[in-house]
């Protein structure tokens, strides 16, 4: 991402906004009880979202320690890092995204600071 661009992180069940820019779905599962019409996403990047397994690791460990955090955003930012071609495509869409406006990464999780979007958002600033 560009330095000084914004992105936003948002539930996906909370209603769009104009505000919301490009909106990009970061779960690897579709969330339950929306729409795809409802949610109007830009893209779905599911390929950004945590492993299956880093993902039922933290959900079913200890997600709410700070230690249980700092170890999964320790190994996504690593997953993050190793790159390949479909994770280079995805940034390629996230950063023409946000040369064009606001992005907005959502998430079904509800846990509002500890998540993947928020962990996404940290790597995509630091990069």
């Amino acid at each position: 991402m560009a330095k000084g661009l914004t992105i936003a992180v948002k539930r996906i069940y909370e209603p769009p906004e104009k505000a919301d820019g490009a909106r990009f779905l970061v779960d690897r599962l579709w969330p339950r009880g929306v729409s795809k019409e409802k949610a109007t996403l830009t893209a779905w990047l599911k390929i950004l979202s945590p492993t299956d397994a880093m993902r039922e690791e933290f959900h079913h460990a200890t997600a709410h320690s700070d230690a249980a955090w700092a170890a999964f955003r320790k190994e996504y930012f690593a997953e993050l890092d190793a790159g390949g071609d479909e994770i280079a495509a995805a940034l390629a869409e996230l950063d023409a995204a946000a040369k064009a406006g606001p992005v907005t990464l959502l998430y079904a999780a509800k846990d509002e600071e500890r998540n993947n979007a928020v962990a996404l958002r940290e790597w995509l600033e630091k990069r």
